[in-house]
C-alpha cells in the first residue's frame, strides 16, 4: 500500500508529464502538421518522466534530465541512421542497451534515466528509414525534454528528501556526546543511531552509490560512523565505557577477556588506565569537529591530531606492560584498551572520509593509502575503475546490462524479421517487463498480458466506435493521459498496461488513420516482447543475485584468507618490519562486488527460497579483517621481535582464523573443503608478557573467530554440525559488528 506522500507524488508526476507531453502534441499535431515532431514531443516525456524513474528533488531531476539530453540527441540519431537495416538496428540495439544499462554502476541517477534513453534508440531505430526527419525527431526531443525540466522545476516540484551528510552528522554527534559523556544512550539507542545510516533507509538520489571522489569519502564515512556506534554499544554494553568516562565501576560487566582478574579487578584498574582515559576526550573532541564540518560543508582540520595520539597511547601501553611488574595492568584493562584503540581508529577514519567528501578534489595521500586510494587518483581514473572493476560475470550489473541487451536485440530482430506493426512495442515490453530473476519476469508478464488484454479490447471498440473522428481522440488524448499515468502506479502493473494501451490507441489514432487492428497489433507485440523478455530471463542467469550472493561472498572470504596470514606474518616477523603487508586491493574489489550483489539479493523476493546465511555478517566480517590488515600493522609493529612461543601461538590462531574463512567460502559455494580446514580450531591466547601487539592480535583474531562461528552455524547446510564448545566467545567487541542481519 502506497504512503500518502507517494500518492501525492505519483498524481503530481502525472499532471507534469501529462501537461508537458499535450503541450507540445497538439501544436505540432494540429497547427504545423508535422506528425513526426508531434510524435517525439509526446514521447520525450513519456520515457523521462513515466518510464524512467530519476530519483531526487524537483530540481535534482530536472538537472538529470537536461544532461541526458545530448545522449538521447546522440541515440535518436544514431537509430535514425542504423534504421536502414535489420541487422544494423540490432547491432545497435545490443551496444546501445548494454552500455545504458551498464551506466547503473554509476549511481541511481544514471540508472534512472537509462529506460527513457533506451525508448530514443528504439522509437528511432524502426522504420520507415526517413534520415531527412532527423532534424524534426531531434527538435521534438529537445523540446519534451527541456518543457518536462521546467514542469519539475515550477509545476508542483518535488521538494529535497533527507540527505545522507545531515544523517552522517547526527551519528557522528551522537558518537561524540556519548564519548564526552553528555548523553547516555543505550545499547539499543546507539545501534539504532548506526541502523539509521542504512543506505536503504534514503531516497536513492541521497544515496552516496557513485564513482566519485566525494561520494566515496561519504559513503567511507557512514560506514566508519556506523563501526564507531557498534563499538560504543558494546562498551556499554559492559560498562567499560561508563567506567572510562565518568570514573564509575558500577554495572561494569567484569572483563573481556580470561584471566585471573575478575569483575572487581577491572574497576578496580579503571583509575590506572590512564592511557584510555586520555585518549577518549582527544576522540570526542575530534568527533565534534567533524560534526561541525559535515554540518557546515567545510572539510575539518588535519587528521594528524589523532595519528599522534594514537601513537601515544600505544607508547603509553608499551611502558606500561614493560614497566614493573606492579605496574602492569590487568588483563581486562589491556583487552579494554584494544577496544579503545580501535574507537580511535574508527574515528580517525571517519575525520579523514568525511575531509575528503567534503572536499573533493584531489589531495595527497592519507594513511593507510591502500583504504583512502581514491582520495589522491585523479576523477577519470574512478570512473574507469568503476566500469572496468563491474566487467566480470561475478559483477550483478553487468548481469543485468547483459541480460536486458541480449532481450532487446533479439526483439529488434524478431520485430523487424517478421515485418511487425509497431515493431517498437516489442522492445517496450522487454524493456518494460524484464526483471533480475525468471520468476518475477513471469510473475509480471502474467499480470501485464492481462492488462494488456482487456486495454486492447477495450482499444479497439473505442477505435470502431469512434471510427475516424479525429476531434474525438484529441479531446480524449490529455484526460486519458493524466488518469492513465496517475492509476496505473496506483493500481497495478496490470492496470498501468491497459490504460497505456489506450493512450497509445487514441494517439496512433490521430497520428495516421486506425481501426481496431492497432490493438491487434498492440496485444500481439506485447505478448511477443512478453515471450523474448521471459526467454532470455530463463536463459541468462534466471536465478538473479540468489547464486551471485553466494560466490561473491565466497570469493570474498577467499580474498580475506591471505589478508588473515599476511598481518600475523608481517606482526611476528623477525627482525620486525621484513614482512612486506599483504595487499587489501583485491579485497576491497571483491567486497565491492559482494555488497552489490547482497543489496540486489534483498531487493528481490524471497518467494519459496531456502533460509540463507547471513550475508550482511559476511559483509561485516570482511570489512573487519580489511580494517585490521591495514591499522595493526600501522600501529603495532613491534620494536623487537616478539617472544618466539607467543610468535608461533599467534601464527597458529591466524592460521586457525584463515582456515575457517577457507571453509566457509566453500560451504557458501557447496564444494568440499579441503582435507586440511575441514575442522574448526580457536586460535590460542598468548602466555608471555601482554605486549600491546599480541593483545591488540589476539583480541582481533578471537572477535573474528566469533563471528565466523556465527556465520558457519546460520548456513543451512551447517546447522547444527559445530561441537558445543567450539565457538570462541566474543572479544571486547573489538570492532564487531552488529548481531542481526540487516533487515
Amino acid at each position: 500500500m502506497k504512503g500518502g506522500a507517494e500518492r501525492t507524488e505519483i498524481l503530481h508526476r502525472s499532471l507534469r508529464v501529462s501537461l508537458t507531453a499535450s503541450v507540445g502534441f497538439y501544436p505540432f499535431l494540429y497547427w504545423l502538421h508535422e506528425p513526426v515532431l508531434a510524435l517525439y514531443a509526446l514521447f520525450a516525456p513519456i520515457a523521462l518522466g513515466l518510464l524512467s524513474s530519476i530519483p531526487g528533488s524537483g530540481r535534482q531531476r530536472a538537472v538529470v534530465m537536461l544532461k541526458a539530453l545530448p545522449v538521447g540527441l546522440v541515440l535518436v540519431a544514431l537509430g535514425t541512421l542504423l534504421a536502414v537495416q535489420t541487422w544494423a538496428a540490432v547491432l545497435g540495439m545490443l551496444v546501445v542497451g548494454f552500455l545504458l544499462a551498464f551506466a547503473a554502476v554509476a549511481g541511481p541517477r544514471p540508472a534512472g534515466a537509462a529506460p527513457g534513453l533506451q525508448l530514443f534508440y528504439i522509437l528511432a531505430c524502426f522504420p520507415p528509414y526517413q534520415p531527412e526527419t532527423l532534424w524534426l525527431r531531434l527538435a521534438g526531443l529537445v523540446f519534451g525534454v527541456v518543457v518536462l525540466a521546467l514542469c519539475e522545476l515550477f509545476l508542483l516540484p518535488q521538494a529535497p528528501g533527507p540527505t545522507y551528510r545531515t544523517a552522517l552528522a547526527e551519528a557522528v554527534a551522537t558518537a561524540g556526546d556519548t564519548l564526552a559523556d553528555r548523553v547516555h544512550l543505550s545499547p539499543e539507542d546507539l545501534r539504532a543511531a548506526g541502523a539509521d545510516l542504512r543506505l536503504s533507509r534514503f531516497p536513492p538520489a541521497e544515496r552516496p552509490a557513485g564513482p566519485g571522489r566525494a561520494v566515496r569519502g561519504l559513503s567511507h564515512a557512514g560506514s566508519a560512523a556506523r563501526r564507531l556506534l557498534e563499538q560504543l554499544a558494546h562498551l556499554t554494553e559492559t560498562g567499560e565505557l561508563r567506567l572510562l568516562v565518568r570514573g564509575d565501576s558500577a554495572g561494569t560487566g567484569g572483563g573481556t577477556g580470561g584471566g585471573s582478574s575478575g569483575g572487581s579487578s577491572a574497576g578496580s584498574a579503571a583509575g590506572e588506565d590512564t592511557a584510555s582515559r586520555s585518549l577518549l576526550p582527544q576522540v570526542a573532541s575530534l568527533c565534534e569537529e567533524t560534526c561541525a564540518a559535515l554540518r557546515a560543508g567545510r572539510p575539518p582540520s588535519g587528521p594528524d591530531r589523532m595519528d599522534e595520539a594514537i601513537h601515544a597511547f600505544q607508547q603509553t601501553r608499551m611502558r606500561q606492560v614493560t614497566g614493573p611488574s606492579a605496574d602492569v595492568p590487568p588483563v581486562p584493562v589491556l583487552h579494554r584498551q584494544a577496544a579503545v584503540l580501535a574507537v580511535a581508529e574508527s574515528a580517525r577514519i571517519l575525520e579523514i572520509a568525511v575531509r575528503v567528501a567534503l572536499d573533493g578534489r584531489r589531495t595527497p595521500p592519507f594513511e593507510p593509502r591502500e583504504l583512502f586510494w581514491y582520495a589522491h587518483a585523479p576523477a577519470s581514473q574512478l570512473w574507469i575503475l568503476r566500469f572496468t572493476g563491474n566487467l566480470t560475470l561475478r559483477s550483478v550489473q553487468f548481469q543485468n546490462a547483459a541480460r536486458i541487451a541480449l532481450a532487446l536485440a533479439a526483439a529488434r530482430l524478431v520485430a523487424g524479421s517478421l515485418d511487425l506493426n509497431h515493431g517498437f512495442w516489442v522492445l517496450l515490453a522487454v524493456l518494460t517487463l524484464s526483471r533480475t530473476t525468471a520468476g518475477q519476469t513471469w510473475a509480471v508478464i502474467r499480470t501485464a498480458v492481462a492488462g494488456n488484454l482487456v486495454g486492447a479490447v477495450a482499444a479497439g471498440a473505442l477505435l470502431i466506435g469512434l471510427g475516424q473522428h479525429i476531434e474525438a481522440y484529441a479531446a480524449l488524448l490529455a484526460p486519458g493521459m493524466l488518469l492513465a499515468f496517475a492509476l496505473g502506479p496506483l493500481l497495478g502493473i496490470a492496470w498501468a498496461q491497459g490504460l497505456f494501451t489506450l493512450v497509445v490507441a487514441i494517439a496512433f489514432a490521430q497520428i495516421a488513420p486506425a481501426t481496431w487492428r492497432l490493438a491487434e497489433a498492440r496485444i500481439v507485440d506485447v505478448v511477443t516482447g512478453s515471450a523474448i523478455g521471459l526467454l532470455c530471463a530463463m536463459l541468462a542467469w534466471p536465478a538473479g543475485a540468489r547464486r551471485e550472493v553466494r560466490r561473491t561472498m565466497a570469493d570474498l572470504l577467499h580474498a580475506c584468507t591471505p589478508l588473515i596470514r599476511g598481518t600475523v606474518a608481517v606482526l611476528t616477523a623477525v627482525p620486525p618490519g621484513s614482512a612486506t603487508p599483504p595487499p587489501t586491493q583485491p579485497a576491497l574489489h571483491r567486497l565491492r562486488l559482494a555488497e552489490a550483489a547482497y543489496d540486489q539479493f534483498r531487493s528481490e523476493p524471497a518467494g519459496s527460497r531456502p533460509a540463507q546465511a547471513d550475508w550482511h555478517a559476511v559483509l561485516i566480517a570482511a570489512g573487519q579483517v580489511l580494517l585490521g590488515a591495514h591499522w595493526l600493522p600501522r600501529f603495532d609493529m613491534p620494536a623487537t621481535a616478539l617472544p618466539p612461543d607467543d610468535a608461533d601461538r599467534a601464527r597458529a590462531g591466524g592460521h586457525a582464523v584463515a582456515d575457517t574463512t577457507v571453509r566457509l567460502a566453500c560451504l557458501c559455494t557447496g564444494d568440499r573443503p579441503p582435507p586440511g580446514v575441514a575442522t574448526r580450531t580457536t586460535p590460542c591466547s598468548p602466555v608471555g608478557p601482554p605486549l600491546p601487539a599480541l593483545v591488540d592480535l589476539d583480541v582481533w583474531l578471537r572477535s573474528l573467530d566469533a563471528q565466523f562461528a556465527r556465520i558457519e552455524a546460520g548456513l543451512p547446510e551447517t546447522a547444527g554440525r559445530a561441537a558445543p564448545g567450539t565457538a570462541a566467545a566474543p572479544a571486547a567487541g573489538h570492532m564487531s559488528g552488529p548481531r542481526r542481519p540487516e533487515g
